[in-house]
């Protein structure tokens, strides 16, 4: 696989259209005007699994206001499938649409290298944060929310005091 060039901050948030586990397609445009988180997910990934209820309930808390996406990017990883990933969805009643990104493409426009690894962009879908969710993945009180803090900043037309740390998480499986 070629290097991929980074997105920075201020970029245009690459466009999509995936299929999601609701059985839609999900393009970028359903988050017209509203900023939005692209969050590089999966299944199996320790980290994913330490993080995904506090960004399912980023995704309850901030509906209506910002979007939320969970895309998985895992190429024919064992525990990663569509089907693993629709019943994980089920099982964490996952209130943010997951993706899958079958092609890698979506992962390659985004430089995604991790899960999870969040891009936030504004309401114009400019990148206004990249990183981590928070700041501890073990500890969820005693975490800086990253996430949260670029979420609140970028509603109030402000920009994010953290905009970029440093992704924590497991590599995304790339086809060979």
């Amino acid at each position: 696989m070629a290097p991929m060039a980074r997105l920075a901050l201020g970029d245009p948030a690459p466009p999509f259209e995936l299929p999601g586990v609701d059985g839609r397609v999900h393009p970028l445009d359903d988050y017209r005007e509203q900023p939005v988180a692209v969050v590089f997910s999966c299944c199996h990934c320790p980290y994913v699994v330490a993080w995904e209820d506090r960004i399912n309930e980023i995704a309850r808390d901030y509906a209506g206001r910002a979007g939320l996406v969970a895309v998985n990017s895992n190429a024919g990883y064992l525990g990663d499938s569509f089907e693993d990933m629709e019943r994980r969805s089920r099982e964490k009643s996952f209130a943010f649409p997951f993706l899958y990104d079958e092609t890698q493409q979506v992962a390659q426009a985004y430089s995604a290298a991790r899960t999870p690894e969040v891009f936030l962009f504004d309401a114009k879908h400019r990148l206004v944060y990249h990183g981590a969710p928070d700041s501890d993945h073990t500890n969820a009180d005693g975490a800086q929310p990253y996430l949260r803090e670029a979420l609140d900043a970028t509603l109030a037309g402000a920009e994010p005091e953290a905009a970029e740390t440093p992704p924590v998480g497991c590599t995304i499986k790339w086809r060979s």
